[in-house]
């Protein structure tokens, strides 16, 4: 649930942000002009609604990926971290991207480049191990739910492939540059 708020967030964020700057505010290529320029266009409220937004997001992000993290070293690993350790480990990256004074937005991409690249393990294998009798038992996914979390993978994991041929500056055939 709070990946799926976190998506329905982060979806109402973008389609925001493209109807506000779509036309003539082209220069907005960061979040902190974004949220400075929200508030000519839309007014105050939405420049806070935004600033909420983003940090609900970020907070809904982080816990999921903390709880996921959790569920896997204690379920299939049978490893506990004290959890001010947890939170620790976790927090540190962004505190020292912060302490060094590194650009936010320019942090967010690189985050999101490794992220792409890392994120093939864990989905086809949650897809593999969702769908094993031997590992869920009585709770493994169905033909039908198995059919629709490949597809679902798949579809994430050629936009994924996308982004980063396109980050690299590798042409697609039939897409703009990016």
């Amino acid at each position: 649930m709070a990946l799926a708020v976190a998506g329905v967030v982060n979806m109402a964020m973008v389609m925001m942000a493209a109807s506000a700057f779509h036309k003539g505010h082209s220069e907005v290529a960061e979040i902190e002009s974004a949220y400075h320029m929200l508030t000519p266009l839309l007014g105050g409220a939405a420049a806070g609604a935004f600033l909420i937004s983003l940090i609900a997001s970020g907070i809904s992000s982080s816990v999921v990926g903390t709880m996921a993290g959790q569920m896997i070293m204690q379920g299939f690993v049978g490893f506990r971290i004290p959890i001010w350790l947890r939170r620790l480990i976790t927090m540190a990256p962004a505190f020292v991207v912060v302490a060094l004074g590194v650009n936010a937005t320019q942090a967010l991409v690189v985050s999101q480049i490794i992220l792409s690249i890392a994120l093939p393990v864990p989905m086809i294998s949650l897809v593999i191990f969702t769908r094993s009798r031997a590992i869920m038992g009585e709770y493994a996914n169905g033909r039908l739910i198995g059919t629709l979390a490949i597809l679902g993978s798949l579809s994430v994991l050629t936009l994924n492939l996308v982004l980063l041929l396109q980050t690299f500056g590798v042409p697609i055939p039939g897409l703009a540059p990016g």
